[in-house]
């Protein structure tokens, strides 16, 4: 990897308007940086130290000083006598020196964004299942991928703790996919990750925006719905080929400023024929769902496996996608035939199929009013019952949102704990629990996923209808959050298997 000198960091820095004021560094600006940082766990010789986060303390810079930090970079003076740059904006700088530091790997694969409030997991991972198709066609490298679920880099592969991680990392993860001979890279693409600079330099080759709905407003996440949304809008100034979901909220606003910030602009819809890309004839089979698409040259068939109306969606942004990408009509076909996302619209039953269960990661107002209301659609006859909780601390509407539309669709509701952090799981249910008894009286407060699933399993099982059960939030998640600390727990997936798979042992040699 190419290294760069000292003085080639402060010149781009210069070049970005971000310097206040350069300190002792004259005798350092021919030297060559080894290592560019922000973490003071992970310092070598000669490193260039980034000060970053609002809780970052004088001990983390001398100890990183001890272990071959040479210069830092920071917002402030600290009482070090190291050559330092003060900055006006360190999220910023930590995202330019990150992509110079990593030699600019953005320039050498085609990044794809996904934005919006709902849906950007399945739809990378359409894009991504159409993409490793193309692949081993092609006999290349399959595709990288950052998302809430996992990241995978060809070389880094590990379960995610947010949706879009640092600049830093995001650059690493880059420069691992190019260096593995990957040609593309799909990613989700967070309202924070672009409030707080984290793809700053990342370029889309294409940037899809999904949907808008109130979300992540929070004193430590967005003060409003304005904020959130001038925030998503952000990814376009980054996008060559921006794609805008017609039937969203807000939706011409949004395609005016797609049109004024990025190079070209595509639109895809349900519901309306005056777009690039819209579906018709849409129907079920079974559980799988068939539909036909209008694309700028052609008419074509496709089925989805995966349940969920709402999905055809997800899959019209990938279908745009992998359109503008070349890839041809009979690979995206098979691509999203097969395609899985990982804890999205799992499907489990027991083998009479008295019980079903969909393992889902919704967690916010759009995504519960799209399941909620394609279950009541698609699984007609059956009880409906949720099992879900709501995080510590922040997105605090997803309370009311989320009690709302539970308790309107649900026959019974439990109220489980989903990452409460420092916050008491009661005092979380407790709240959710006064929004679901504005439509029933049918709830329960138990702290434990898996034994919310037991019991529910346990009472559907002596009911006359047949039960599907909506176990929502935390997907195949094999950590949970409490206090600062991500604790090792057993994913829903896991819950899921294990409890049917006991209603069965259960009911073995019994007639159906």
């Amino acid at each position: 990897m190419e290294k760069y000198k000292v003085k080639e960091y402060i010149e781009l820095l210069r070049e970005e308007n971000l310097i206040n004021e350069i300190i002792n560094c004259d005798d350092i600006l021919e030297k060559e940086v080894n290592l560019v940082s922000y973490n003071s766990k992970e310092i070598e010789e000669d490193t260039l130290f980034i000060c970053k986060g609002m809780n970052f303390k004088d001990e983390y810079l001398k100890e990183a000083i001890d272990n071959g930090v040479f210069i830092y970079v920071a917002e402030k003076k600290y009482n070090v006598d190291t050559p330092c740059v003060i900055v006006n904006d360190i999220r910023k700088a930590l995202s330019c020196l990150s992509a110079m530091y990593f030699n600019y790997p953005c320039e050498k694969v085609n990044v794809i964004g996904v934005g919006g409030t709902k849906g950007k997991s399945t739809t990378t991972y359409y894009i991504k299942s159409i993409l490793d198709e193309y692949s081993k066609i092609m006999n290349k490298k399959d595709t990288a991928v950052i998302s809430s679920i996992d990241t995978y880099d060809g070389v880094e592969n590990f379960e995610s703790h947010i949706t879009t991680p640092e600049s830093y990392d995001i650059q690493k993860h880059l420069f691992n996919a190019y260096n593995c001979g990957m040609e593309n890279l799909v990613m989700e693409v967070s309202s924070q990750a672009l409030k707080l600079e984290r793809v700053a330099d990342v370029f889309f080759d294409v940037g899809i925006f999904m949907n808008i709905s109130e979300d992540h407003i929070s004193p430590i996440e967005h003060p409003n719905f304005e904020d959130y949304y001038n925030s998503k809008l952000k990814m376009f100034a980054n996008t060559k080929n921006a794609i805008v979901n017609m039937d969203a909220d807000y939706a011409d606003n949004t395609l005016s400023v797609a049109k004024r910030d990025s190079a070209r602009v595509f639109t895809f819809s349900m519901k309306n024929k005056n777009t690039d890309f819209y579906a018709y004839d849409i129907r079920k089979d079974g559980f799988n769902t068939l539909f036909k698409v209008h694309t700028p040259t052609y008419d074509e068939d496709f089925i989805l496996t995966m349940p969920g109306l709402f999905n055809i969606e997800n899959a019209l942004a990938a279908i745009a996608t992998t359109y503008l990408m070349d890839i041809p009509v009979d690979i995206i076909r098979h691509g999203l035939k097969v395609a899985r996302s990982s804890g999205r619209m799992e499907f489990f039953h027991t083998k009479d199929m008295k019980i079903i269960v969909l393992v889902d990661y919704a967690h916010n107002k759009l995504s519960f009013e799209k399941l909620f209301s394609s279950v009541k659609e698609e699984y007609k006859g059956r009880r409906i019952v949720a099992i879900f909780g709501c995080p510590g601390k922040k997105a605090l509407l997803r309370r009311k949102d989320l009690g709302l539309i539970a308790g309107k669709y649900s026959d019974f509701v439990y109220l489980v704990a989903e990452d409460p952090g420092a916050e008491p799981v009661i005092d979380i249910s407790t709240e959710i629990a006064k929004y679901v008894k504005e439509y029933t009286n049918n709830y329960a407060l138990i702290e434990d996923r898996g034994e919310a699933l037991e019991d529910a399993i346990l009472k559907a099982e002596k009911e006359e209808n047949p039960t599907i059960i909506l176990f929502t939030g935390k997907g195949r998640e094999t950590r949970q959050k409490y206090g600062n600390e991500y604790l090792p727990c057993m994913s829903d997936v896991e819950f899921t298997e294990k409890f049917l798979g006991e209603y069965d042992k259960r009911h073995e040699g019994k007639e159906e």
